[in-house]
């Protein structure tokens, strides 16, 4: 920007923090949203935001761009405190121009994203933008292809949050998808590669913004997103819930709480959830909150794939990553769709240093021609890949069922599992014991004179036989079976127990992830 005459630095800085003016402010308050900085001013600890480059602009001119000022080049960059912990943050300013990227705007966000890499700390963005600046051309694409590179670098070095609080389309939508974790707001977030008109107009499709590329599409077809807010306020604090278990990089371990006993259980505790006929369905959320500290669990990706569990939570005070089969939905089957998302929350804990704890209760692979074109196999091969890859401390606690190479690839110990533990009631088998008992015995079944009668006792007696944790423990693929009650006792002690776990690797460049 440039200064008026007679114009101070202080009344410069304020009309450059102004951004697109008072009108286009009170536009963005009718739409539902806030303005970058009042975003920020939520997000960041009290007092603690200091900007840089406000006084950025273009060098445009083309396409009327000459003379036109774009306070502040249509985004807000800094650094800050989220919980006391060093945070780089940019927020797209849609009132200055629909925060569109330029060139200009674009190194705003590199240099900030430069700065979060070289001192070790989260970086999170606040997208709000009509996407590259069609005035700047080719300068607004090569901008994008900078920020593109530093996601990739920064990843698994530290931790990278993406909101959506507005529109997201074409190019925009990559930075995000390069990030860790992404939150999206109902009502206002929006991404998409090719809006509605083009869709209609190369496919005739008529479709609206929200359903194409709305918080709900992305939470729950997509997966692309992680959260979905009800508004702006409850996404930025679910931001700064987010970063309390997460350390600000690579070299560092989650930060420590004082230890909260999970509420009190019922008469029976677990025992009441958990029904011994492994054919029927419970929650397998109730039975992480009496294991884990204030029996909290934030969770992560909640509409996407519910067939399996992944989120954060504390056990002893220290941070963990919790990955369970969920019973209630599918019977708990792994599927493509719940391999993708529990791989890419596996390498994420692994990568910042966040133990792992498995609860399984899994019947096998969902079956089907719609999995096995889809690539079950390529995507089930994720999952095998992300837990053999990961070396932080990882305790698997088979809770009812885990049958066949579904019993492999939730953390077995052939997949490095540090410690594996069942319940007493577990099964732990190739296949459920019907279906065993009907390829096995079919001979005898079929010719008995009554076949109902020998085949239940078929499958007792395979059930007895190998379907417990029994047969697994003498092999020392259970390392113990352990009561209902010692669950989380257990589970605290092994972590403690793994807390100085070091594993080195064979030299390599990278391995090759089967995407």
């Amino acid at each position: 920007m440039k200064a008026k005459k007679g114009e101070t630095l202080q009344s410069l800085k304020e009309r450059a923090k102004l951004g697109g003016g008072s009108e286009k402010i009170k536009s963005q308050h009718e739409k539902g949203k806030l303005t970058a900085r009042q975003r920020l001013e939520k997000l960041l600890d009290p007092d603690s935001f200091m900007e840089i480059n406000l006084f950025t602009a273009h060098r445009s001119t083309d396409l009327g761009m000459e003379g036109r000022e774009v306070p502040g080049e249509g985004v807000v960059t800094g650094s800050g405190t989220v919980n006391g912990q060093l945070v780089f943050v940019f927020a797209q300013d849609f009132t200055a121009m629909g925060g569109t990227l330029g060139e200009a705007h674009a190194k705003k966000i590199v240099k900030i994203m430069d700065l979060a890499l070289e001192n070790g700390a989260p970086i999170i963005g606040l997208n709000d933008s009509g996407g590259a600046r069609i005035q700047e051309g080719v300068d607004a694409l090569d901008g994008y292809g900078d920020i593109f590179y530093r996601n990739t670098i920064a990843s698994g070095v530290i931790p990278q949050i993406a909101a959506i609080l507005g529109p997201c389309a074409g190019g925009a939508v990559y930075s995000p998808a390069l990030m860790d974790f992404t939150f999206m707001v109902e009502g206002i977030s929006q991404m998409f590669i090719t809006g509605p008109q083009v869709v209609k107009a190369v496919t005739g499709q008529e479709v609206s913004p929200e359903e194409l590329g709305g918080a709900a599409t992305h939470n729950q077809l997509s997966g692309v997103a992680h959260f979905n807010n009800a508004d702006e306020e409850s996404c930025l604090n679910a931001i700064r819930e987010l970063l309390s278990y997460l350390p600000a990089n690579n070299m560092e371990n989650p930060p420590e709480t004082q230890t909260e006993e999970p509420p009190a259980p019922g008469p029976q505790g677990i025992r009441d959830i958990v029904p011994e006929d492994p054919k029927r369905l419970y929650d397998m959320k109730e039975v992480i909150r009496l294991i884990v500290d204030g029996g909290y669990f934030f969770e992560v990706h909640p509409y996407f794939a519910p067939n399996i569990i992944v989120g954060f939570a504390r056990l002893g005070g220290k941070s963990v990553g919790i990955v369970a089969n969920q019973p209630k939905d599918k019977g708990g089957v792994l599927d493509i769709d719940s391999s993708d998302k529990a791989s890419r929350f596996i390498r994420f804990c692994d990568a910042f240093n966040i133990p792992l704890v498995n609860l399984v209760d899994v019947p096998g692979y969902l079956p089907g021609t719609e999995q096995e074109y889809g690539g079950v196999i390529r995507h089930g091969a994720k999952l095998l890949y992300a837990y053999s890859e990961a070396t932080v401390p990882k305790v698997t606690l088979i809770a009812r069922k885990a049958y066949g190479g579904a019993f492999v690839a939730m953390c077995s110990q052939a997949l490095g599992a540090d410690f594996v533990f069942a319940w007493p009631n577990a099964e732990i088998a190739v296949m459920g014991p019907e279906g065993a008992a009907n390829i096995i015995y079919r001979k005898e079944i079929k010719g008995a004179e009554n076949p109902e009668e020998v085949r239940q006792e078929k499958i007792k007696e395979y059930r007895e036989l190998f379907a417990n944790p029994l047969v697994a423990a003498r092999r020392g693929m259970v390392h113990d079976i352990i009561e209902y009650e010692a669950t989380r006792a257990r589970l605290i002690y092994s972590l403690d127990l793994l807390s100085c776990k070091k594993v080195s690797r064979p030299p390599r460049k990278h391995g090759n992830f089967p995407v």
